[in-house]
């Protein structure tokens, strides 16, 4: 048992620096399951960081705890992760209770630091959801906290696990294109997921700092470990304009609305028996309505933004994230010394796709692993010479395949070694979020913001 605990250990915080050396760890030896504790059951903790593991993993892993401030809540996520371990509405009685090895965090965001920080100090190694935290201040609590601490903090960063990323990755890494000067990113999020974002608690900026921190800290993280360094300065634009009180009319909620046959965002979560019995039921115990109006007066969010990001290696980065697009996709483009790569996912009118853009969203958050797999191209443009058209591999379900090999790495290989480095640890967390709320505040100040100045990282030209 002791020798599985250091094996454990090591292998933790080989993750947690993103690297990781050869050993024969794994966490079934000597029959010895992982400790989990899962603090926050909401949709993702639920599902991801809750079901998915019990069906994939119970062989080496058991749940021993489950955290909320909501009891109904808990009751029913104990329920349909599958689990029969107790359950606490107090987090720290339930880490002495329980004695966990590992505590996922997957709370509102701008709680992530009290469980983060908790959790270190009370002897855990801590897993967090996307985004680390919320503000510069709380991103400079974690950090002094894991050092202080002899635990280790893993980020849970999906998106780099996706093929299609990683193949990317891979280009940027052979220098298909020499040295990369600047890049071109531009994320689009429809009037179904889009829209979601402003009817749940992500529409105020005190719970989640803002899609500028919430949504594109996945983006920004991509771009940090596909050009291979931290992010310098940033400059940035943003507003409300069409959520909010933008809207030409407002109700309590979509359910007790007199205006539901004009409103074309109208959503019936009677509909949606998931939602239905995770928050509609159980409003009553924190107040958290699931499907808030769109156009309440307290949204305070922006929902278009623009920036742009000096990288310590001279890159520079123009990014645009829209809320409120016809259709939800992406498309990236990088410029090098020898030539282009552009790459971009779920564009219909590309490949002239007929899906909803509701059973887009529905495929792309499927845990089953049973989505098809298609073949999305990558243009690769060399200097004075052919264009070469690159296809992979790519399934729609678990965020292109990411979500997978993200648990497969953390629970089943963790000591095996990444060519593609896709561990992410406490300082990728910060810089991915650092560049979101440099740019909030970029917005506010109306003058750049140098990350250097925000909490004690130092940006490095070359990530080690």
């Amino acid at each position: 048992m002791n020798l599985t605990r250091r094996k454990f250990l090591t292998a933790v915080s080989m993750l947690a620096a993103g690297s990781v050396a050869a050993s024969s760890f794994n966490f079934g030896f000597l029959n010895k399951k992982l400790r989990i504790a899962l603090v926050g059951t909401g949709i993702r903790g639920t599902t991801f960081w809750g079901k998915r593991l019990v069906d994939q993993y119970s062989d080496i892993l058991e749940f021993v705890g489950l955290s909320d401030i909501n009891p109904g809540r808990l009751e029913f996520a104990r329920s349909h992760i599958g689990t029969n371990c107790p359950v606490f509405t107090n987090f720290e009685e339930m880490v002495r209770t329980t004695k966990p090895d590992l505590i996922i965090v997957t709370t509102k965001d701008a709680t992530h630091h009290e469980f983060i920080i908790k959790g270190l100090q009370m002897g855990c190694d801590v897993l967090t959801e996307k985004p680390l935290t919320t503000d510069e201040f709380k991103c400079q609590q974690i950090l002094d906290a894991e050092k202080a601490s002899n635990k280790n903090l893993i980020v849970g960063f999906n998106y780099r696990w996706a093929p299609y990323a990683t193949k990317i990755k891979e280009l940027l890494m052979n220098e298909s294109i020499g040295k990369i000067t600047s890049v071109e990113f531009s994320w689009y999020l429809n009037t179904y997921h889009g829209a979601s974002y402003f009817r749940r608690w992500h529409g105020q900026r005190e719970s989640g700092g803002t899609l500028w921190v919430h949504k594109a800290t996945h983006h920004f993280d991509l771009l940090n470990w596909w050009l291979d360094s931290d992010p310098e300065e940033v400059f940035a634009y943003g507003d409300l304009e069409h959520y909010g009180s933008n809207g030409p009319f407002r109700g309590k909620n979509c359910r007790n609305c007199p205006h539901t046959s004009n409103c074309k965002y109208y959503w019936d979560i009677n509909k949606d028996q998931f939602a239905m019995n995770l928050y509609a039921k159980n409003e009553h115990y924190d107040g958290y309505i699931r499907d808030n109006c769109l156009f309440r007066d307290e949204i305070n969010i922006y929902d278009k933004m623009s920036a742009q990001v000096k990288y310590k290696n001279n890159v520079v980065l123009n990014y645009n994230l829209t809320t409120y697009s016809p259709y939800e996709g992406w498309k990236v483009a990088f410029n090098g010394m020898k030539g282009r790569i552009e790459a971009w996912l779920d564009i219909p009118h590309f490949k002239n796709a007929t899906i909803s853009q509701a059973e887009m969203h529905a495929a792309e958050m499927d845990q089953s692993g049973k989505e098809p797999v298609d073949l999305e191209p990558i243009i690769l443009h060399r200097l004075w010479e052919a264009q070469e058209v690159i296809k992979v591999e790519v399934s729609r379900g678990g965020h292109g395949g990411g979500d997978e090999k993200l648990h497969e790495k953390i629970f089943v290989h963790p000591d095996q070694k990444d060519p593609y480095d896709r561990a992410a640890g406490v300082r990728d967390g910060a810089m991915s979020v650092l560049i979101g709320i440099a740019a909030r505040k970029s917005i506010e100040s109306r003058h750049p913001v140098r990350i250097a100045e925000l909490t004690t990282l130092e940006p490095r030209a070359k990530r080690l």
